[in-house]
């Protein structure tokens, strides 16, 4: 059997040059094998899948920051159109503010005099009139002021309710429903009982944005 030390030195007979001699006489000679370097063993490698190839790390910037402006852009719209939405939204309830605010000052400067306030306070409405209503108003102002300053009776009138019912954009009209009580006090200082009242107004806006009393309706219709 070989041992440890075989595997590395292998020995072979030799003989020296010259006539064959007796078989005793041959001398052995020893062949070394160098052992394997570390390069070498370094060299060989283990079979498995081929190292992954590193990402362009330029592109991949390049395609973030395209990535993120193009989210900017977007966001940045979003931001502008909801703002617009939002301006015209308050826009729109500003104005149907002053559609009932006209009306409610309409209802109270007619329902509100005293008899030194009266051409003031006649006046005051007449002005706030346009249309039909500004038409009829203008020809019987006068006779309004002579009938209230003969009776000398005074009036204040409380709003209890206001509301919208609409808004036609073409016409610039809006209809607003007044609920009210009116209070009238004798010419010897005696407050008559209150007497409820609910109106129909009409509102109109011109081309500059004024607003003006353009007729007045009961709830039933009548005038």
């Amino acid at each position: 059997m070989s041992g440890p030390d075989d595997a590395k030195v292998r020995r072979r007979a030799s003989r020296a040059a010259g006539p064959a001699g007796d078989a005793g006489e041959t001398t052995p000679s020893a062949v070394t094998i160098p052992a394997p370097s570390r390069a070498a063993v370094r060299a060989v490698r283990p079979a498995g899948p081929p190292p992954r190839r590193q990402p362009n790390a330029r592109k991949t910037a390049q395609l973030a920051g395209a990535v993120g402006l193009a989210a900017s852009v977007l966001l940045g719209g979003l931001v502008a159109t909801l703002a617009v939405q939002h301006r015209h939204a308050d826009a729109a309830q500003q104005r149907d503010e002053r559609f009932i605010d006209t009306a409610v000052q309409t209802v109270l400067n007619m329902y509100t005099y005293t008899p030194d306030t009266i051409n003031e306070q006649v006046d005051r409405f007449v002005a706030g009139t346009s249309g039909p209503l500004r038409d009829t108003m203008a020809a019987n102002a006068e006779n309004l002021k002579a009938l209230l300053r003969e009776t000398k009776h005074s009036s204040e009138a409380v709003i209890n309710a206001k509301a919208l019912e609409g808004v036609d954009n073409v016409s610039g009209n809006a209809s607003v429903l007044v609920a009210m009580r009116a209070t009238a006090t004798d010419v010897d200082g005696v407050n008559k009982p209150s007497q409820p009242y609910a109106l129909r107004v009409i509102v109109h806006e011109d081309d500059a944005g004024n607003m003006s009393a353009y007729d007045l309706k009961w709830p039933d219709g009548s005038r």
